[in-house]
């Protein structure tokens, strides 16, 4: 079933919203940006006609017994426009503030005052500053001093400017053609980013439609991956992994439900076929005392299954905790070997030992005697009477890794039962043995002890020549392993 999505809430319209933002910022600050560069490129326009001016009113304009008069001939038509472009914005005094020389507009700016003049009068450089007349008009001035050309000793203080109306009304015709042509954009930007969402977000929705797809009892659907290599791909990959670990974890519940089911009813439909037997035929007290013998040996192998099970679930559930030491491995290898030494001999077979001496490692002293008592427990049980079991501890290859080997003569294991040995409950069945007995959970043990320590083993066998377990342990706890990791898969086998 499809679940409504909340627009607002939605990612198309959180990635619109985003994008748009995103984007009008951006042409506000274009906007701005460009507004700045016409403005400075302007006023820097009528900077060099003002400079021009200046020289050219300094070329023309001439000071004789302190009377200023033009040296332009008014009758030429140049000339003509020169003075009228000159005498536009223009204020010539003397050093006290008299004028000599002045212009409507500039008087409309304001006659500079005695302090004023004084003040540029004292300036080693002419000073440009911009000024406004009544009519809020702008207008770019520059004042500074100029001599008289028949005694240089007498200075006068002469100004002369140019509007900055032009380039202003230049800025303001841009600013508003630009940002109201951005009310037509930005509606225009979001249409086109909501498209570009929507086509962005399909991949997610179809993601999201397969995964509806999938439930517990088609975990094994996969969804296709699109071949475009970017992080949806990835993500795609992700929620496949993930389904096929729930698949597998499902399989295994499954799995075990069903095998826990079976070893248990088995023993309590032997206790319950005993006891009824006892109940309705047995005539004497022997009778009875062998009915009860039988149904107590079931009920010591429910017992095991049931402690099996339990330490099992405490491995899984990570509630096993190791106690991790440094320790030798040859000395517990040597007492395990010591324990098997009289079983080995009632079965007339020869146990024996080689020890590399001073192979150190890191780990559960108590997990690690369990796994050499799994390992050694099936090869003696499996080796037939004049048969051998070797065990062999020695430093591996691998630096300050240690190696167990333990090989026997028994019977073997086929081929196509190698991959599953380290399941729970499975029993290895061959044409010497039809059925080799015990609770299928020895191995299962012993792959959980390898995994939890970082470790590796294989196994390699031949029916009728025997087997060969070598499990490889490290020194110190490797990169990424936690010291408390529950066994959560079976350990794939190794062909040596």
């Amino acid at each position: 079933m499809r679940h409504p999505v909340n627009v607002i809430r939605g990612l198309r319209f959180r990635l619109t919203v985003s994008y748009l933002l995103l984007f009008s910022a951006l042409l506000v600050v274009i906007g701005l940006y460009f507004r700045h560069s016409l403005e400075v490129q302007t006023q820097g326009d009528v900077r060099a006609v003002l400079e021009e001016v200046w020289g050219e009113a300094k070329g023309y304009l001439r000071i004789e017994n302190y009377r200023p008069h033009w040296s332009a001939d008014t009758s030429d038509p140049e000339d003509a426009h020169i003075m009228e472009r000159l005498r536009y914005v223009i204020l010539l005094t003397d050093s006290n503030g008299n004028i000599l020389i002045d212009s409507p507009v500039y008087e409309s700016i304001g006659i500079d005052s005695p302090d004023e003049i004084r003040r540029i009068m004292a300036l080693k450089e002419p000073e440009v500053h911009i000024r406004t007349d009544s009519a809020g008009i702008p207008y770019i001035i520059k004042a500074g001093v100029i001599v008289a050309d028949d005694d240089h000793s007498q200075r006068y203080f002469f100004a002369i400017g140019r509007s900055l109306a032009d380039s202003e009304r230049t800025v303001r015709t841009f600013t508003r053609d630009y940002f109201l042509s951005l009310l037509a954009i930005i509606p225009l930007t979001g249409l086109l980013g909501w498209a570009l969402a929507g086509r962005a977000i399909q991949p997610v929705n179809e993601v999201a439609q397969a995964a509806q797809k999938i439930t517990g009892s088609n975990l094994s659907l996969q969804i296709p991956l699109r071949g475009s290599g970017d992080e949806l791909d990835h993500l795609i990959a992700s929620f496949n992994r993930m389904t096929t670990r729930l698949e597998d974890s499902f399989e295994q519940i499954r799995r075990f439900s069903t095998d826990v089911s079976h070893e248990l009813r088995t023993p309590l439909t032997a206790i319950r076929g005993q006891l009824e037997v006892a109940l309705f035929t047995a005539q004497t007290a022997e009778q009875y005392r062998d009915a009860m013998v039988n149904a107590l040996e079931d009920v010591e192998q429910l017992s095991s299954i049931v402690r099996a099970l339990l330490l099992l679930s405490q491995a899984e559930s990570g509630q096993l905790v190791l106690q991790k030491t440094t320790f030798d491995l040859g000395e517990v290898a040597e007492d395990v070997v010591d324990q098997f030494q009289i079983p080995a001999e009632e079965k007339h077979v020869r146990l024996t030992a080689q020890i590399e001496p001073g192979v150190a490692i890191l780990a559960d002293r108590t997990q690690i005697e369990r796994l050499f008592s799994n390992l050694l427990s099936n090869a003696v049980k499996y080796t037939p009477a004049g048969g051998t079991v070797q065990v062999r501890i020695r430093r591996d290859e691998k630096k300050n890794w240690g190696r167990i080997e333990i090989e026997d003569t028994g019977v073997g294991i086929p081929e196509e039962n190698l991959p599953h040995i380290f399941d729970r409950f499975y029993r290895v069945r061959n044409a010497q043995t039809n059925l080799i007995q015990g609770l299928g959970l020895g191995l299962s043990f012993v792959a959980w002890i390898v995994k939890a320590h970082g470790g590796q083993i294989d196994v390699t066998s031949r029916v009728g020549s025997g087997t060969r377990f070598t499990v490889r342990l490290p020194a110190e706890t490797p990169a990424g392993v936690a010291v408390n990791e529950a066994y959560s898969a079976p350990v794939e086998p190794q062909r040596l």
